[in-house]
């Protein structure tokens, strides 16, 4: 494969990702999926990161997304420990 169709797969899989946090945070659903409104979210976000409470909104972000994630895993090893292994029938 050509460096550039690796590079290409490597950003799309990157923005697939981002997506992904959009609709796993919720904003999707809260936002009717208006792609206006999510934008300009992510735009007022990007002005507040600029500016010079900028590292202050990063790391009260920073934490709440790592708290968020550990919830996560916790909730999902919780289930998968519950999960009782099917018999085999014979």
């Amino acid at each position: 494969m050509r460096t550039w169709q690796v590079e290409r797969r490597k950003r799309t899989r990157h923005l697939i990702e981002l997506g992904g946090l959009v609709v796993k945070a919720g904003v999707v659903d809260l936002t009717g999926d208006d792609r206006t409104m999510i934008y300009g979210a992510l735009l007022w976000m990007a002005d507040k990161l600029q500016r010079e409470q900028g590292e202050h909104a990063r790391a009260l972000w920073a934490e709440k997304g790592r708290q968020a994630f550990a919830a996560e895993r916790a909730t999902d090893a919780s289930a998968i420990s519950h999960e009782t292994p099917q018999q085999d029938r014979v």
